[in-house]
């Protein structure tokens, strides 16, 4: 069992002045995760540093910050049919430059829809045909929606396994949004996916008035009555076979480097070092 942590894009906003922070030297973090570069400079910059590194890498799509990020089943900035299009030209990218997977918001639902069985299906259908054109695995992320609806993660949670299983397509599993959408009840609709989940985004949540910010994970969290607890979600999920971890916090909390290392080496403690 092989477990692998990595960094977010996230962690920078994906600002080209600061690629050399997703290359520090953190024994314990061998992959990269990003998306949403500024313009094809900055994609060539992060080639060229990852080139002369020891990262794997994946990519959050989209690949450029003006792409489509949530269209793939109903219009939020571009048509299903445009989004489906660019991810399509995506991935023939990234075939080319050797990039692990590619990871897309799948199912994203804005509200309630109609149909959301037939909507994931013929979504599931699609993704399942260009994973196997182009040989890139795949990677679903079900995401909140405006105004944190959860319905997206709810209707993923009805959908049915049996369906799923069809089309070979792996899962990511945001913790903050699934805490955010079922507190409680979570990790049950978390472990449902148990056989499918490929990738783990990684953060907390800090509330702030009306609107909330991803932190970086930290053991002083657990029982400080003001975050979420994470220790068990991390637990079950470590017994899952060859997750990749990612840590996706953004820097809008300012976290210190020592903060950030104690996340990582707490993660390291609780995922790698854990015996079975």
């Amino acid at each position: 069992m092989t477990h692998t942590i990595g960094i977010s894009g996230s962690t920078i906003m994906s600002d080209e002045t600061k690629f050399n922070d997703l290359f520090r030297v953190h024994e314990q973090i061998t992959h990269i995760e990003i998306g949403e570069f500024e313009n094809e400079d900055a994609f060539q910059r992060f080639l060229s540093l990852l080139k002369n590194s020891n990262k794997t890498f994946g990519i959050h799509s989209p690949i450029y910050r003006n792409g489509s990020k949530y269209d793939l089943l109903e219009k939020f900035q571009y048509t299903p049919e445009q989004a489906w299009t660019l991810f399509e030209k995506e991935i023939q990218r990234l075939v080319e430059i050797g990039a692990q997977y590619i990871l897309v918001h799948f199912p994203y639902f804005q509200g309630c829809a109609r149909n959301p069985d037939t909507l994931i299906e013929q979504g599931l259908k699609r993704l399942s045909e260009l994973q196997q054109t182009y040989n890139l695995p795949i990677i679903c992320e079900p995401k909140l929606g405006l105004d944190k609806s959860p319905k997206g993660i709810q209707y993923l949670n009805a959908f049915p396994i049996t369906v799923w299983e069809k089309y070979g397509l792996k899962l990511c599993i945001d913790i903050g949004d699934y805490l955010l959408a079922a507190d409680e009840k979570a990790l049950n609709m978390i472990q449902k996916w148990k056989d499918h989940i490929k990738v783990v985004h990684l953060h907390n949540i800090e509330h702030l008035d009306d609107k909330y910010i991803w932190v970086p994970i930290h053991p002083s969290h657990e029982d400080d009555g003001q975050h979420y607890s994470l220790k068990e979600i991390l637990h079950v999920l470590s017994s899952y076979p060859d997750l990749i971890w990612i840590l996706e916090h953004t820097p809008h909390s300012n976290p210190s480097e020592i903060f950030i290392q104690e996340g990582i080496d707490w993660l390291a403690k609780e995922v790698l070092l854990k015996k079975y």
